[in-house]
């Protein structure tokens, strides 16, 4: 019983988690106060399940005593009396939908999430911090998981998002969608944060923990329901960058089954099986990218959904494009040159032929921000082997050890091995 209690606690949290918190403060504005109370729920779930039995809908039962502790908080604080209405409208709305049935409705809690990454991105909130704010607060990232994704000390994106947080319960930030005319300041970091959720799934996690492909799926539905959004509002919003993150990540999607082998392996791009790929989702993407692309309005994940096109198109049809994906990384480096981006240019460039100036581009990256950066140091074995430099071995070992994937492990390892044969033939 305790196994099954601790199981329904952690389907809970990966499901729910965002939903729970964009309810319980979309009234109260206090978004580190849901925190604590639904850690004290989660934390009762533990104790009480295992000896009671999970409830036949865990969501509301959680969400109950969330709401409980709220109000217990609130009262010992002697809240003002100018914002009980606030909460007992809350309350009412809660227990209306405790009540409901064996789940909560798919359509209750989507546009609660949306408002409340609208309110991580309000002008009033530091830029640094509004990707980072979405990952916690809508899909209930750990500080110390979002620290490593941004490559910063987890102290220091701790104190960040607490800032964040205060900000929003003081200043009395508004749970709803902005007009129409402060989209275009608020669609960037709604894209950044989604594509964070879906690369943290798709990357370290992808194929081996659950939670990390339920994250790329909940990036996925987070982007539809956002796109949705667009097309419902009385004034459409034209977006395309939207549209290009969401053919980007239906690009990547479509090959996901053919990331690894049987035993686990990974599979290089190159070396993947184009029969595996989903065509559907490829038709998916091309269409939503060729919407974007005839609106002229060019940036960041347009680039990005692009360069993944042509490799699917490379494989699909085995005409050398990689010229062409070359020429579209230095336009993405001129929309946002990240690290991701540089990196990626320094391998486009290497399998176009120039593994010398391959590594002159990632010799000239920030050393400091690459110690902990995996795909930095399997980009760099990859150039030192195809030099045929002794020093790839090193750099296989910390590509390596930095990964979280035994299958990528196990694909670092066989090149490892291969590069190892190939400096004592030489």
């Amino acid at each position: 019983m305790r196994d099954r209690a601790h199981e329904a606690v952690v389907a809970a949290v990966r499901t729910a988690y965002g939903r729970l918190i964009a309810y319980l403060s979309a009234r109260t504005r206090d978004i580190a106060a849901a925190e604590d109370a639904l850690a004290a729920a989660l934390e009762a779930a533990l104790e009480t399940w295992p000896d009671r039995g999970v409830p036949d809908r865990p969501e509301a039962w959680l969400l109950t005593v969330a709401r409980n502790r709220l109000n217990d908080g609130r009262r010992r604080a002697r809240v003002r009396a100018e914002a009980v209405p606030t909460l007992l409208t809350l309350m009412d709305e809660a227990q209306a939908v405790a009540d409901e049935g064996p789940s909560f409705p798919d359509v209750a809690f989507p546009d609660e999430r949306l408002k409340l990454m609208f309110v991580c991105t309000h002008p009033a909130i530091a830029p640094e911090v509004r990707t980072p704010l979405i990952l916690q607060t809508v899909l209930g990232l750990t500080s110390e998981r979002i620290a490593g994704a941004f490559l910063v000390k987890p102290a220091a994106m701790a104190q960040r998002l607490a800032r964040a947080k205060t900000k929003i319960r003081d200043a009395g930030i508004g749970f709803d969608v902005p007009e129409a005319a402060d989209w275009p300041a608020r669609l960037g970091p709604l894209c950044d944060a989604i594509y964070a959720a879906y690369g943290l799934g798709w990357g370290d996690y992808a194929g081996e923990e659950e939670d990390g492909n339920g994250l790329s799926d909940e990036a996925m539905t987070l982007g539809i329901a956002l796109y949705d959004l667009l097309g419902q509002m009385k004034r459409p919003v034209v977006a395309p960058e939207l549209n290009g993150l969401l053919a980007l990540m239906l690009y990547c999607e479509a090959r996901r089954t053919a990331r690894y082998d049987a035993s686990g392996r990974y599979v290089a791009l190159s070396d993947q099986d184009p029969r595996q790929w989903d065509k559907t989702m490829i038709d998916r993407g091309d269409a939503l990218l060729t919407m974007a692309q005839k609106l002229r309005q060019f940036g960041r994940y347009q680039l990005e959904a692009a360069i993944q096109s042509a490799h699917l198109r490379r494989g699909l049809t085995g005409v050398n494009l990689l010229d062409e994906i070359v020429i579209l990384y230095e336009g993405l480096l001129r929309f946002g040159p990240s690290l991701a981006a540089r990196v990626g240019h320094a391998a486009a460039v290497t399998e176009a032929g120039g593994a010398e100036a391959g590594l002159a581009l990632l010799d000239a990256l920030d050393g400091e921000r690459l110690k902990d950066y995996q795909p930095y140091w399997a980009v760099r074995a990859h150039v030192l082997q195809k030099l045929g430099r002794p020093e790839a071995h090193a750099a296989f070992d910390r590509a390596i050890g930095l990964s979280r994937h035994e299958g990528q492990r196990a694909f670092l390892l066989k090149k490892q091995k291969a590069a190892r044969e190939q400096n004592r033939d030489g």
